[in-house]
């Protein structure tokens, strides 16, 4: 299983609206968001907002068999909920599907775990 830690920016006056889609996403579109996950082979996805002098964060964690894999598939993905979902990071933060279908968006340098 792989994972990764990465930040992606919350564009400058869009907070409201980044709280508004993860509360459309934890609600009414749950079952969608969750399809999504499998059909990415996504196992794992932490989400946290961080607020710094210099913008909002949002901090992510993802862990799947094949994160390249997983993006590409968001990237490409003609699923009406990956569609709305790739316009919302595109408003939200400024990533593209052109984005998601390189390397992954972070490096990971070491992944300790003391779990066998």
């Amino acid at each position: 299983m792989e994972c990764i830690t990465w930040f992606a920016p919350i564009l400058p006056g869009k907070l409201d609206e980044w709280k508004a889609m993860v509360e459309e996403i934890k609600g009414p579109r749950w079952e969608e968001q969750v399809r999504s996950w499998k059909r990415m082979g996504v196992a794992r996805e932490v989400a946290s907002l961080m607020q710094t002098p210099e913008g909002d964060f949002v901090c992510l964690f993802h862990e799947a068999e094949d994160l390249a894999k997983a993006y590409q598939t968001l990237a490409t993905s003609e699923d009406p909920f990956d569609v709305w979902f790739r316009e919302q990071l595109v408003s939200l933060h400024g990533l593209t599907a052109e984005m998601l279908q390189g390397p992954p968006p972070a490096e990971v340098f070491f992944d300790y775990s003391d779990a066998g």
